[in-house]
């Protein structure tokens, strides 16, 4: 059996919970739910949805590299939103950091998330 590996850097929020920023199971990366947070304060990058969405998406890419990876390698995002109707910019800014073939995908509308976060992404990376 496959011994789980913690997967933590300091280039990423540090976790505001009882997790870890990622796991690794063999070559399979569990990436933790990300929000907007700045590494260094811990605090939203904005209350804008645009700066959250890029944010959250520079916090997964810091995971997959300190986890061997990179954002290509992510094979599944799950994407939470506080208002489903910003989903084609989701889109339009997957288009900016993936290329294809994308990843498979869920998006889904949520009432709430932490700290009054608008968008939330998890991840599995193989590497």
């Amino acid at each position: 059996m496959n011994e789980k590996q913690i997967i933590l850097t300091k280039n990423a929020p540090a976790p505001i919970g009882t997790y870890n920023q990622a796991i690794a199971i063999g070559n399979t990366v569990y990436i933790s739910g990300q929000i907007a947070l700045d590494k260094t304060t811990q605090q939203l990058c904005s209350d804008d949805i645009h700066a959250q969405i890029h944010k959250v998406i520079e916090n997964l890419s810091a995971i997959c590299v300190a986890a061997g990876g990179s954002l290509a390698s992510i094979v599944k995002l799950s994407v939470y939103l506080v208002n489903i109707q910003h989903a084609p910019l989701i889109n339009e800014l997957m288009a900016v950091y993936f290329s294809e073939p994308y990843p498979a995908r869920v998006m889904l509308e949520v009432s709430a998330l932490p700290r009054g976060a608008l968008v939330e992404i998890e991840a599995i990376m193989i590497k």
